[in-house]
């Protein structure tokens, strides 16, 4: 657009200056001049009239009449700001663009000749129109009023803004602002608002058009409540329940969008001032002086800065779905609130009949017709009749009517505000939405004569609001109620509408005389209108309000003693449909549930018949199998029968109930049950609902009665004994719930997945899993423990929380919250007030079993909790010893605490205070509880409910009382350790952590006053709300320690909690996958570390042995140290790298038990076994290490002597035979002489070479006896065995020992194992050790003589350690000194032979003129090279490379592959079976199972040790002997040393050598002198005789080191994977079997081997036990094998004998206290050893030829057992997944 400011220049306006500055100079040529040109423009024709065809903002269109033969025309326009010009050919009409909006124009135009001449102009004026508002919109939209706003920025001109509706206009407004608020609007209509911009001179914008609807009443309250998304109907029970930030959080309501969530928060806890919720924008008030001329008085506006009380509760049931709605009238039911009977809709003007939401109220009261008898009324309130009173208000009222009714309802003693009135909190500010709204409520009579206010029951409605407003509800009270009670002032114009009314209620009409408006007359011809009499009418005079209400109260009495009118909420629903009043159950989904849960539940007259006829599943039959499950575990009943028969025996009971089971037929009852649940989520909702009233309402009565009876029994328990178990048995029966159809339904599915898949019934039950999970993630508690039959469902359970994981994954994160206490003592309420939980706490029930529900937790506080969802587990209340006898519960009381401490992270303990025996006995349960979680790794925190205390100082006053409590725990926790067998425990805080201060809470009474009028006590809402804050923060704390499980793994404690619950002995009983998996990485990285230490010690060791043998060529000439010196400083470097790495192996165990992830907290407990290994490892190493330096030195020393024997006749040797060189040269100078024959140079060498050796006078080194040396290492060893020993060693001659194989004989056992009731085959368990451990021995000493060294008695004293260990290990054979003294003597013997051999061919070896003898070709052949002057350098490089550098290279190459190949077999394909004990063995069961031998087996049961090495070596010659794994190891190793061997050359070039070529050689020896041991004999020869020169040396030598590194490379792959392990110095074989092998303890019954990690563990454990024939032990009686397994017989009544207890008979059970150290848990389950029960029914009869033994009887349920469930046994069994 041209809107520039810029004048552009006219040419016409030019000339027409230059003219007028001519006319003053030239006056008559000037008038000449214009008349000429006024001539020409008239000549030329003008245009015609302009028009403006079209105005817009930014453009003009224009058009006129053409003169003849004019087709040119210019056209100029221009503003106040610019000017323009243009020129128009052949056209008429033209639109100008590009103007600025709201702009006044002139346009002129003029013809334009041919020739260029102009006529006259032709000039119109037009403004632009201006530019439409912009960004015009509705700003802020209420229910009367709209906030407009534009931008209007800059803009001077007026805007004219219209309201309309329906094309009317409403109202118009004319500003300059760029807003404007439109007031007195309708609520709820559409407005159109037009905008236009006016300019000065009346000019018009186009309208911007913008729409707004005003809110509604209820819009507008929503919005500032921030309930609008809510709205209607969409707030669920979900979405208040759920833990979130503010729910455990004391922030003040900031703002009105707080206070609605503030409410909810107090109702879901019960707490009485949930009606007083306001907010408070200042955080503090302001106490500053008020300054009266300056300050705004905003005073006033404090009523606008909150809502009434009754619109909050409104605006909440609008918004609330029906579940919402029902739990909220429940709970303003218990703070003794009224409800809301007609719900108001003000925008829709209809209302809402409340039956469904009040059906959950059930009222409990004693009218005084029913005193004497005692007896009660207990009903839902909506199915009493009762009298209803109706109190309305008529015009204005000066009496408040709410407040009155408030005293009416109260006695003086225990005033209540029933409904809100003025006076309350907020209830002074005008209502909103809630007019309309009729309330109720009822007045329910104690019994009590003296304090209750009416003798009857009866209900009161209060309608808010003037009934002239309200006509609907007014007409349906004046029909539904028995009397109507009309407050007014003034009846003047109001009477028709009480003359009109046709109703069956009695009226009267209530006044205050005291009105300036009330009329006495009009009040009488109203009451004669309406036939009313005296007593009709209640008048207030002068009296006080204490005197009214008497008069209202005598009026009421009078009512309800007369007038027989009684109503029943659910009736009335007719009469609201009259009326056109809504119902909220008439929807679809609630009648249709409505009607399928009568179906269910109409035929049900006996409940007990019922359950029978129609859940016949969980009767006796399932109550058999929970039976027959624990009789599997604790064998009481076993008597003197086999074991395994009688285990098998209960297996085919099991199955036969189970086939008598699956024989049901899904009932007509469950069926109508399951397909309801099939529906949609909301109508199943309502079903439940439905079910859940129409059941309590069936059991009510029976059990209501049944109860209180219970009550009154127990208080004289010891007269009423019998009648106490009958009635508990009878409750037991009557109680008909929801939980009863579910565990029906997971009977009927667990009956259903035992049969055939392909059967149609297996088909159609496996949806229920999933419609369970489904009702659980709605908020309905799952039965986790069957409460009749102390069983849990664990494959239902199992299923339904694998869909509810599936369902909610990845937010899977559980943290569990339990409660425990004596029953009756409000556990239940409890968690509903604090959680707001469903668990069932009406009609008299009391929780039976355990029962779990989920709470989501929200995304503002999931971080802070670390978990998903809140699981809450509400318990059967526990009994007292006395009730506990009688149904001998007392097991199972125990059982339940287990088993929810167990899965809690915190354990709520609940204790009524007023029975002090309970609560002890309570503890007692609850302290064994924990000390078992606190052996197996779980501890949950702990938190002590203290209820019905009622002091505010409790906790103060109370100090005296914890500390009792303290006590009193650790009086229990001692004689509970006792019991338990773990006596370390002796005070509860050993046991669990626990702080008297923040561990103890103090909860008053439940209810404020005596109930049932008694509204719930504040101080207790306050109080279990403090709880539940401290709890979230207690939850919060739990995450570093103990991060929250998943359900999977909740699952999976659940499983093995209950397994080990149900053997008798729960700790020793435990197995967990978890803390197995646990268990076993803990190990798998110990390894890794133990491994790490190992190898880093072994390469430390071989650089000091190296550095001992290469002492001398290491030491400088200058250095005057000797080998003493060495060995102190090489033991300093040991303890510090010893102390290094003992710290960094604890530094890795501390951090791995910091780590939050993979469960460590469970093995928290094996913390300190594995420290103990840490430091034995460090020990064993320790003394090992010194040990091996130390004979390292005295071997070097014992070679040193020699070494010197030797380079002395070495020296002497090249003297001789270079004086024989020097005087051949002397002696014969003449040429010829110089050209001596080889022949002739032999002669004279052999001479002078037989002259020196007769110089040399020694004759080789000194022959010892060694087998004097080892028998006094062995007397020494024996000598702590008496004399009797000593006497025998006297007359033993050495070298007749170990000549013939070795037999175990009668005299190796001592006399008292002759008398035995088994044979447990010690004759060959004693043979099998002794032959391991002579082969050990044997492998030891075959070890050493492959050294090539000289004898030294850390040998043999190693080799007694070996035998001593080993018999150690396994005392319990029970052999005797003799046998220990003829084995060690086999031993000695035969080892002293083989080093008497060694010790011989060391000798030999080392001779000195046998060393020259070897060599004397050698100076031969150097001798005739110096005699003619021939260059030495290639053939001594040679030398110096084949006799010395390849041996020590392939010396260090078989020192440097141990290790290595120990890591190659960690890692790849073997990592799982060597990562730990547990997996190895795994492995090799697994591959025995594979490959089905028995004569496999029986190596592994009888010579377990040699099974393994033979095993493993074979492991490594596999991996090893194909592919090139080997040989690259090799090579690795051989180009590093090949590397450092040609750097030390270069580096020995670069340093001075004075001694020549000997000094070069010598350097590169130094250089090379702490990885190589270069043969000293060798050394010597290269280094004699030796002319060669340095430099051509060198470069010889280099060119060989190259060639050597490939000759050996060849020769590497030549030499058989055998010998190769053979010549290593760390034996991969020995290390592996050294790891997996562990402690080499095995079962004291079965021989199963230990699995532990570490070695220094406190307990031994074994995954899987075997029958004991498999090792041997047989019947004496019979001969025949014994089947019993371990792991079943130490949870059995049966006893064993055997050494260790003297050969008397001891308890299974109390196997502990003969094998402290051995830890035999039972079975995971009962399939979990049928790996060897399949191995043993398999090969019986081989196994008993073996044994010479007659085949055992095998269980016949053995029999059936197929490879593929012993394989499947073994996974369970080892934590396989």
């Amino acid at each position: 657009m041209d809107c520039s400011s810029k004048k552009e220049e006219n040419p016409n306006e030019a000339a027409s200056e230059d003219t007028k500055d001519k006319q003053q100079t030239f006056p008559h040529f000037v008038e000449s001049y214009e008349k000429e040109q006024i001539d020409k423009l008239q000549d030329v024709p003008a245009p015609g009239e302009i028009l403006v065809r079209l105005i817009g903002t930014s453009s003009v269109t224009l058009a006129w009449d053409s003169p003849d033969n004019i087709s040119t025309f210019e056209l100029t326009y221009y503003s106040l700001t610019s000017t323009k010009i243009f020129t128009i050919t052949n056209a008429s009409a033209i639109e100008i663009e590009d103007l600025c909006p709201g702009t006044k124009y002139t346009f002129s135009l003029v013809s334009v000749s041919a020739n260029g001449d102009r006529s006259v102009g032709v000039k119109v004026t037009a403004c632009t129109r201006p530019v439409p508002p912009d960004k015009f919109k509705a700003e802020k939209v209420g229910p009367t009023s709209v906030t407009l706003i534009w931008d209007a920025f800059g803009c001077e001109d007026k805007f004219h803004v219209v309201c309309c509706q329906n094309d009317r206009t409403i109202q118009e407004e004319t500003t300059e602002s760029g807003s404007v608020v439109f007031t007195n609007l309708s609520p709820g209509n559409k407005y159109s608002f037009y905008n236009t911009k006016v300019l000065p001179n009346g000019i018009r914008s186009k309208e911007a058009v913008t729409y707004a609807q005003t809110k509604t009443n209820i819009q507008s309250l929503l919005q500032d409540l921030g309930l609008e998304q809510y709205y209607p109907n969409k707030l669920s029970l979900s979405n208040v329940l759920q833990i979130e930030k503010r729910s455990v959080t004391d922030e003040p309501a900031q703002s009105l969008s707080s206070l609605p969530w503030l409410f909810l928060k107090k109702l879901m806890t019960v707490n009485v001032t949930a009606r007083s919720v306001k907010y408070s924008c200042n955080d503090s008030e302001d106490w500053s002086n008020l300054d009266i001329y300056n300050d705004t008085f905003d005073f006033l506006n404090d009523l606008n800065s909150s809502v009434n009380p009754l619109d909050i509760v409104t605006a909440l049931f609008l918004c609330s779905d029906s579940f919402l709605q029902q739990e909220m009238v429940s709970k303003m039911s218990m703070c003794q609130f009224s409800v809301p009977f007609l719900l108001p809709n003000c925008d829709t003007h209809q209302c809402m009949f409340m039956l469904w939401a009040m059906r959950d109220i059930v009222k409990k009261f004693r009218p005084h017709s029913m005193s004497d008898t005692r007896g009660f009324v207990e009903d839902r309130i909506v199915h009493s009749e009762l009298p209803l009173m109706s109190f309305v208000r008529l015009g204005d009222c000066s009496i408040s009517k709410s407040q009155i009714l408030n005293k009416l309802l109260s006695n003086p003693q225990q005033y209540h505000d029933t409904f809100v009135h003025r006076d309350m909190d907020c209830g002074d500010i005008s209502r909103k939405i809630s007019n309309g709204l009729v309330e109720m409520s009822w007045y329910l009579p104690s019994g009590n004569k003296n304090i209750d206010v009416f003798p009857e029951a009866v209900a009161v409605a209060n309608l808010r609001g003037d009934i002239r407003t309200f006509e609907t509800q007014y007409s349906f009270l004046c029909q539904t109620s028995t009397a109507v009670f009309v407050f007014f002032d003034n009846l003047d114009t109001n009477c028709k509408l009480l003359t009109n009314q046709h109703a069956k209620a009695q009226f009267f009409l209530v006044a205050s005389v005291q009105s300036k408006a009330f009329d006495l007359e009009q009040l009488k011809r109203t009451a004669f209108e309406m036939s009313l009499k005296k007593n009709n009418v209640i008048l207030k005079n002068n009296q006080n309000d204490a005197h009214f209400v008497k008069n209202l109260h005598s009026t009421v009495n009078y009512i309800l003693n007369n007038l027989p009118n009684k109503a029943c909420l659910e009736g009335m629903d007719i009469i609201a449909d009259e009326l056109g009043i809504l119902v909220d159950e008439d929807i679809q989904e609630c009648q249709k549930a409505k009607n399928n849960a009568h179906v269910l539940t109409k035929k049900i007259r006996d409940t007990l018949q019922f359950k029978e006829d129609q859940l016949p599943l969980q009767g006796k039959i399932w109550k058999d199998l929970a039976k027959l499950e624990k009789e599997e575990c604790r064998l009481r009943k076993a008597g003197d029968q086999n074991i395994e028969t009688y285990k098998s025996d209960l297996q085919i009971k099991k199955t036969e109930l189970r086939i008598q089971q699956s024989k049901y037929d899904i009932s007509d009852a469950m069926s109508c049950f399951v397909s309801a649940l099939s529906s949609s989520n909301r109508e199943r909702s309502y079903f439940l609902k439905w079910m859940r009233m129409n059941l309590d309402n069936v059991s009510r009565k029976s059990l209501s009665s049944l109860r209180e009876q219970y009550k009154e029994k127990c208080k004289q328990f010891s007269e009423n004994k019998e009648e106490i178990a009958q009635l508990d048995q009878q409750i037991s029966n009557s109680s008909l719930g929801i939980e009863h159809f579910l565990r029906e339904m997971g009977q009927l599915y667990k009956a259903a997945v035992s049969l055939p898949e392909n059967l149609e019934s297996h088909k159609q039950m496996l949806h229920l899993p999933r419609l369970c999970a489904e009702l659980m993630l709605d908020g309905f508690p799952l039965e986790l423990v069957d409460g009749d039959a102390s069983n849990i469902p664990l494959r239902w359970v199992s299923d339904v929380l694998q869909h509810v994981n599936f369902l909610v994954q990845p937010n899977n994160k559980i943290m569990v919250v339990t409660v425990l206490g004596v029953q009756s003592t409000g556990k239940s309420t409890l968690l509903n007030t604090m959680f707001g939980v469903q668990f069932a706490v009406s009609s008299g029930r009391c929780t039976r079993g355990a029962f779990m529900q989920l709470i989501r937790v929200t995304e503002d506080i999931k971080k802070e909790l670390g978990c998903d969802y809140l699981v809450i587990i509400d318990t059967e209340g526990l009994k007292s010893p006395e009730l506990a006898k009688l149904d001998d519960s007392h097991e199972h009381d125990n059982e339940l605490a287990t088993l929810v401490v167990g899965l809690s992270d915190i354990t709520i303990i609940n204790i009524a205070m007023e029975n002090s025996t309970e609560m002890k006995d309570i503890l007692q349960i609850v302290v064994h509880a924990f000390i078992r979680m606190n052996e197996i790794g779980k501890k949950p925190k702990c938190q002590f409910v203290h209820q019905n205390v009622a002091d505010v100082s409790a906790h103060d006053k109370n100090m005296r009382d914890r500390k009792l409590l303290l006590e009193q725990l650790n009086e229990m926790t001692e004689a509970a350790a006792k019991i338990e067998n773990k006596d370390e425990y002796k005070k509860f805080t050993d046991v669990i952590e626990y702080d008297p201060e923040t561990c103890n809470w103090y909860i008053p009474g439940l209810w404020h006053g005596n109930p049932p009028m008694a509204p719930v006590n504040a101080g207790y809402s306050e109080a279990v709300y403090d709880l539940k804050k401290n709890i979230t923060d207690v939850i919060g704390k739990c995450k570093l320690k103990t991060p929250a499980n998943n359900i999977v793994d909740f699952l999976e404690w659940t499983k093995s909690l209950w397994n080990a619950v149900k053997y008798e002995n729960f700790i020793f009983s435990f197995r967990n996958s978890l803390v197995a998996d646990a268990y076993m990485r803990l190990c798998a990285e110990f390894h890794k570390w133990e491994w790490s230490f190992k190898k880093d010690m072994h390469s430390w060791l071989t650089e000091a042995e190296t550095r001992v043998s290469n002492f001398e060529i290491l030491k400088l000439v200058t250095d005057k140290s000797d080998l003493q010196d060495l060995l102190c400083r090489l033991k300093q470097e040991a303890l510090t790298k010893l102390d290094s790495l003992e710290k960094t192996t604890m530094e890795n165990l501390s951090k791995y038990f910091e780590q939050t992830e993979g469960h460590v907290y469970l093995v928290e407990k094996y913390k300190e076994d594995f420290v103990s290994s840490v430091k034995s490892l460090r020990w064993e190493t320790e003394s090992s290490l010194l040990t091996q330096l130390e004979a390292a030195v005295e071997i070097r020393r014992a070679m040193k002597n020699v070494d010197n024997i030797k380079k002395t006749f070495t020296n002497t040797m090249e003297k001789k035979v270079l004086g024989l060189l020097e005087d051949l040269r002397k002696n014969n100078g003449s040429k010829s002489d110089m050209h001596k024959t080889d022949t002739e140079l032999d002669i004279f060498f052999e001479q002078i070479w037989e002259k020196t050796i007769d110089e040399l006078s020694f004759t080789g080194l000194k022959k010892r006896n060694i087998i004097d040396y080892v028998f006094r290492q062995l007397r020494e060893n024996m000598k702590q065995k008496g004399s009797s020993v000593a006497e025998q060693l006297i007359t033993v001659d050495l070298n007749n020992c170990g000549t013939e194989e070795f037999k175990v004989t009668k005299d190796n056992f001592f006399r008292k194992l002759l008398k035995r009731f088994k044979n447990d085959n010690s004759a060959v368990n004693l043979q099998n050790l002794a032959d391991d451990i002579i082969e050990t021995c044997h492998n030891l000493v075959q070890d050493k003589r492959k050294r090539h060294l000289d004898y030294h008695d850390t040998y043999i004293r190693e080799i007694l350690n070996i035998i001593d260990e080993n018999l150690k290990s396994n005392k319990n054979i029970g052999f005797s000194d003799e046998f220990e003294l003829s084995l060690k003597l086999h031993i000695c013997g035969v080892s002293a032979k083989e080093f008497q051999s060694m010790h011989e061919c060391f000798i030999r070896k080392n001779d000195p003129h046998r060393c020259l003898d070897q060599f004397k070709d050698k100076y031969r052949n150097d001798f005739k090279d110096l005699f003619h002057d021939r260059d030495q350098c290639q053939k001594k490089a040679k030398e110096f490379t084949e006799l010395c550098l390849m041996p020590a290279v392939e010396t260090f190459i078989y020192s440097s592959l141990g290790p290595d190949i120990v890591d190659k077999m960690l890692q790849g394909k073997n990592a799982f079976q060597f990562s730990t004990r547990g997996f190895f063995q795994f492995t090799l069961l697994k591959q025995l199972l594979t490959e089905d031998k028995f004569k496999q087996y029986a190596k592994y049961i009888s010579s377990y040790e040699r099974f393994v090495k033979g095993w493993i070596s074979d492991q490594i010659t596999k991996q090893f002997s194909n592919g090139h794994e080997m040989s690259d190891l090799e090579e690795h190793h051989l180009r590093i040393i090949t590397k450092e061997i040609l750097e030390a050359v270069k580096m020995a070039q670069n340093e001075t050598n004075e001694d020549g070529i000997k000094g070069f050689i010598h350097c590169i020896c130094r250089k090379l002198g702490q990885k190589l041991i270069i043969p000293q004999d060798a050394l010597e020869t290269v280094m004699v005789l030796n002319n060669a020169s340095q430099e051509p040396f060198a470069c010889l030598l280099t060119k060989f080191v190259e060639e050597m590194e490939q000759t050996l490379k060849e020769q590497l792959k030549k030499v058989n994977i055998m010998l190769k392990l053979f010549k290593l110095k760390m034996k991969p074989q020995d290390e592996l079997f050294k790891r997996v092998f562990g402690c080499g303890k095995q079962c004291p019954f079965c021989k199963a081997p230990c699995e532990a990690g570490g070695e220094a563990h406190t307990d031994h454990c074994a995954s899987v036990h075997r029958p004991q024939g498999l090792g041997g032990y047989m019947y004496l009686s019979s001969e025949k094998l014994v089947s019993d397994i371990c792991s079943t017989d130490v949870h059995s009544e049966q006893k064993f004998k055997c050494f260790e207890t003297n050969y008397e008979y001891h308890p299974y059970k109390r196997y502990r206290e003969i094998f402290p150290d051995w830890h035999i848990p039972a079975d995971a389950s009962i399939q979990a050893s049928d790996y060897w029960k399949y191995v043993m029914a398999r090969f019986n009869t081989k196994f008993a030829e073996e044994y010479n033994a007659r085949p055992a009887d095998i269980p016949s349920a053995w029999k059936l057992i197929k490879k593929e469930q012993a394989e499947k046994s073994l996974k369970e069994s080892f934590s396989i997944k």
